[in-house]
């Protein structure tokens, strides 16, 4: 029976809040699926079991790795872009079980501190789990979710323990949990399960971009969660508001019901948008592309529409290794991005890290103020082997298609200029020793995410290819907030006068010295600004693959002229709630 012929159940409702990662209303029935902590028991061992041990934990990695290829053979099943996500997912977990520093520090601890493979599995989890929960970057901090998982998954062999799954899921079933693997998202058929909640998890976790990936509406983030309900409570999941409602009233439901109508009538206008240009009305095309984080993400930018990869960020390839990768791998990694690009351009952004970010592989201090220390540019000129490994790679990607290079967190002229010259000594090496490379090199471009480098963006744009302003990072620097201080990131506004003065500074600048200038921050998805862009003559957005069509919808219904005259009557204003009511009304306007 379909939970809309269900009677709801006499119980408390309960609203909760938490993070939208996968947008959609689900109306289903609850299914608490438990996976405890990592608890185990340690023990010392004596001096003649502990090779004994080392084969028990050994054969515990066999199991887990044949677990691994048999929850990818049942992926197959999922819709190919899903199949695809769970495959680059489930190699890479195989990956940290090949001799990585995971495998290679519990069999230290066995032997160096002759304990228990369980307790040795435990420590060694906690640490790397530790070092990447505490990492800036979003996107490397959640990868603790995926440690986390396989030391589980090692602890459960080591008991012979049996992984849960979720085959036998009645329909409509809502999964709700402290947190979900991506192997567990996996095995989901959307046929059963329809939504799903999770106390833990960010929007760049591998479960999140599964679950977009399958279309399931998700929230993840929602605070005692599992201690709120019992199996088998009607639940609401509100993937797009960010929203889980415990028990609801008939009326929530039926208010839910009309708003699941209405977004699938919404998303079936979006998606006749999907082959037409992305143009305004009087003709001004707006190129419209994707920001992604790994290869596997391509699919979902080709998917959407997007023009060409707008900003592709390298720092997935240092993550959970003892070595920098050589020249080949990225070769072979951007290689890949290129040609399922078919002929659009990718942009490649070298390495953003540095800090308190991975410290142990790069061998550099945190610093009293790791967003303002070594990193990015700065760590890659102070070791520019990793530049140079990153621009040959580029350069030998490039002959399979456009390419472009970005440098991230420029601050100077002279750090562009000592970029030019290990870009160009990188590329007559290349040509010396006959490596097939172009006629020239790839453009070079600057991030503009550093007031100074915004505010000299003439200088900047006279010597680079292209600038393109990352708009999360100018906005943190330019008003000295750090969004993720829930104390004031309240205060932290992408519309703030100073903050849109910069960005048009920056696109004059390019304008000028005829340098194009494109836009790669979360403004550039948020269809509230497309106005405030496109009037400032930005003719490159770039963003996450499910906000293209939106974007797309909002260029297709301005007219550059009055994107013009509200650009020059944002910029006379020093309020920004002002600025808030001018750009409210401009885009009420296209809406009628």
């Amino acid at each position: 029976m379909k939970i809309d012929d269900q009677p709801i159940p006499e119980l408390p409702t309960r609203i909760m809040h938490g993070v939208g990662v996968s947008p959609g209303v689900a109306l289903g029935i609850a299914y608490v699926h438990e996976t405890g902590g990592l608890s185990v028991v340690e023990y010392c061992l004596p001096a003649d079991r502990v090779a004994e041990e080392v084969e028990r934990f050994r054969a515990a990695v066999q199991g887990v790795t044949e677990d691994l290829g048999k929850v990818r053979d049942e992926a197959r099943r999922l819709p190919e872009q899903a199949a695809e996500e769970v495959s680059f997912i489930l190699d890479a977990h195989t990956h940290m079980l090949q001799r990585s520093r995971l495998v290679r520090g519990v069999e230290a601890l066995i032997a160096g501190k002759r304990i228990n493979a369980e307790a040795a599995v435990k420590r060694q989890i906690d640490d790397l789990v530790a070092a990447f929960s505490a990492m800036e970057d979003g996107y490397l901090a959640a990868r603790a979710f995926d440690v986390r998982d396989l030391g589980q998954r090692l602890v459960r062999r080591l008991g012979h323990e049996e992984d849960a799954t979720f085959a036998d899921l009645p329909r409509q079933s809502i999964i709700l949990a402290d947190e979900l693997t991506p192997a567990d998202t996996a095995q989901m058929d959307p046929e059963r399960v329809v939504g799903f909640a999770t106390e833990f998890g960010g929007t760049t976790s591998h479960t999140a971009i599964m679950a977009r990936s399958l279309g399931i509406p998700a929230v993840v983030g929602v605070s005692g969660l599992t201690r709120s309900l019992s199996p088998g409570s009607t639940v609401i999941v509100d993937g797009t508001e960010g929203r889980v409602i415990l028990n609801p009233t008939s009326e929530q439901m039926a208010e839910y019901r009309k708003w699941r109508a209405a977004a699938l009538r919404r998303s079936r206008s979006l998606n006749r948008l999907r082959s037409l240009p992305s143009v305004t009305r009087d003709g001004y095309r707006v190129a419209l592309m994707a920001n992604i984080e790994r290869p596997e993400e391509t699919n979902p930018a080709v998917l959407a529409g997007a023009e060409g990869i707008g900003l592709f960020r390298s720092e997935f390839l240092y993550m959970n290794r003892d070595t920098v990768p050589d020249a080949d791998e990225q070769t072979a990694m951007l290689t890949a991005v290129v040609e399922r690009m078919d002929g659009q351009p990718v942009t490649f952004r070298t390495l953003d890290v540095g800090g308190d970010k991975l410290s142990r592989l790069f061998e550099v201090g945190a610093g009293p103020n790791p967003a303002m220390g070594l990193r990015a540019v700065r760590l890659s000129l102070a070791r520019p082997d990793l530049l140079r490994t990153q621009f040959e790679a580029a350069m030998r990607a490039a002959v399979r298609g456009p390419v472009r290079v970005l440098l991230p967190m420029v601050s100077s002229l002279s750090e562009l200029r000592q970029c030019r010259v290990h870009y160009a000594e990188v590329f007559e090496s290349l040509k010396r020793a006959g490596v097939k490379v172009g006629d020239e090199p790839p453009p070079l471009g600057v991030m503009i995410e550093v007031p100074g480098a915004a505010l000299n963006a003439d200088a900047i744009a006279r010597e680079a290819d292209f600038l393109s302003i990352g708009t999360n990072d100018l906005t943190q620097y330019t008003l000295a907030i750090d969004r993720s201080d829930e104390q004031v990131s309240h205060l932290y506004d992408s519309m703030h006068p100073a903050v849109l003065r910069l960005i048009h500074f920056t696109t004059e600048a390019g304008r000028r010295s005829r340098a194009p200038v494109s836009v790669c921050g979360e403004v550039a998805g948020d269809p509230r600004y497309t106005g405030l862009l496109v009037g400032m003559g930005i003719a490159e957005l770039s963003m996450a693959p499910p906000n293209l069509l939106q974007v797309k919808e909002q260029v297709r219904r301005i007219e550059t002229d009055a994107a013009n005259a509200l650009v020059r009557a944002v910029l006379r204003q020093s309020d920004g709630e002002e600025i808030r009511r001018l750009v409210a009304e401009f885009n009420a306007e296209r809406e009628e």
